[in-house]
């Protein structure tokens, strides 16, 4: 089969970003010359992100309000949720499993010949973030402006579930004119998506040249053994997730695969979900699933259903406590995955999210802070990691969740292989999505 051409090109991009930082950080006559060419890099990822989060909340909005709005019913959007959360958390708890499985069978911190830092002092994590008063809150919009302002999703969310559901249940020729809008906004902002994804080369380039060029090769050594047991354990959680789905979906399984591979690599390569969501839509459109149900499932999924993120939280706090020889009795590593599984829900938003949840998951278990230190330096290769199993977990679940519902549809051969976007049909103003 033809390889897509974006895909093509994004891995020329990735081993130009490896040769170029590589011979950058060879020749760059100190570290602070390097991280100053780093900077000049990253112009081209942060360019690449900023489009990308200029269409996140309109594309959010959108297609969650024309779904709610189609569903017609709030029982249907009950039931979808109902469906998708239980996903959730089944895959949340195997995540976490996981990493706690895989951290103490491979000792990936044991015998760890780095010395430890005193404190935490600068990494700048806002663990109060983790407040479980101020989280609920701040759930719920003040300001819907400020919300898509700050591309705050689970705000976009709640607004756009309440406005979904009042629109649906409105039945006047204003209110289906208003739906309609909706429905041809969203592929709008799909074709907006297209232009904005021939971008994603250059924004690769610029994110793997740049972490090249200021860490150079030689840390990945430094650290090998930790990444190698982190990505064992996410190839196990891979396994996981594609039987599951092959449960639920069949050998279409390997047909989503194929879709998602170029968000997939975009994921990974930028180390950053939200590039990869507009792409992913549609590329879950192409397989066939209605935008009613990618349009509420995707966006609750990348607040609650990030399994790569999940299974690196118990991994990397039981990488510190055996860095530190501090023994954590079984009881203790359940009640730490307990925990992890309730305070990771909604953080997504926060930067380095995982950071942050084990930064502040650390002081309850007598775990140092401070070992979080150890892995900085490594943590965008981790990273990378993390987010393409989010985009695969999140991938799998809207697919689970629109099989269950009978809201897949059978796309020709030629329309689900096409580079471009999905051509609009021309009856599609008047169809239910």
């Amino acid at each position: 089969m033809k390889m897509n051409r974006l895909t093509t090109w994004i891995g020329i991009a990735m081993v130009l970003g490896v040769a170029v930082g590589y011979a950058c950080n060879t020749l760059a006559p100190s570290p602070a010359a390097a991280k100053e060419i780093a900077g000049y890099f990253g112009i081209l990822t942060d360019i690449f992100l900023r489009m990308i989060k200029m269409i996140i909340a309109p594309l959010v909005f959108a297609t969650l309000v024309a779904g709610l709005a189609n569903m017609g019913d709030s029982k249907t959007v009950g039931r979808i949720g109902a469906k998708a959360l239980g996903w959730f958390i089944v895959a949340s708890f195997c995540s976490l499993f996981i990493g706690l499985l895989f951290a103490n069978l491979l000792q990936p911190g044991a015998a760890l010949a780095v010395p430890l830092p005193e404190s935490a002092a600068g990494l700048n994590l806002k663990t109060s973030a983790l407040n479980l008063k101020d989280f609920i809150t701040h759930v719920f919009p003040k300001s819907i402006m400020e919300a898509m302002s700050g591309n705050e999703i689970l705000q976009i969310l709640v607004f756009a579930v309440f406005f979904g559901l009042a629109l649906g249940h409105l039945h006047n020729q204003t209110a289906r004119s208003l739906v309609n809008t909706m429905d041809e906004v969203v592929h709008v902002m799909l074709k907006v998506t297209d232009y904005v994804m021939r971008f994603a080369p250059f924004g690769v380039f610029g994110a793997v040249a740049g972490a090249i060029t200021t860490q150079g090769l030689g840390m990945l050594a430094v650290f090998g053994k930790f990444m190698l047991s982190f990505y064992i354990a996410l190839a196990v959680l891979w396994a996981v997730l594609i039987t599951a789905g092959y449960i639920v979906l069949g050998k279409d399984i390997f047909r989503l695969l194929n879709l998602v591979r170029g968000p997939m690599l975009v994921g990974f390569s930028t180390a950053s979900s939200e590039s990869v969501y507009p792409k992913l839509m549609e590329q879950l459109e192409k397989f066939g699933i209605k935008n009613r149900v990618t349009g509420f499932v995707l966006p609750l999924g990348y607040s609650f259903n990030l399994d790569g993120s999940m299974m690196y939280t118990t991994f990397l706090a039981l990488f510190i406590a055996q860095a530190y020889d501090i023994p954590m009795s079984l009881t203790a590593q359940i009640t730490m995955l307990l925990v992890l599984m309730v305070s990771s829900k909604g953080i997504a938003g926060v930067p380095r999210s995982s950071l942050v949840v084990v930064a502040a998951v650390l002081p309850m278990f007598g775990l140092p802070e401070a070992g979080l230190l150890l892995i900085l330096g490594i943590d965008h290769f981790l990273d990378m990691g993390r987010t393409v199993t989010n985009v695969l977990g999140n991938a799998i679940a809207t697919a689970a969740v629109a099989k269950w519902e009978g809201a897949i549809d059978p796309v020709p051969a030629e329309l689900a292989d096409a580079d471009e976007a999905l051509p609009v049909p021309e009856d599609a103003v008047t169809q239910g999505a």
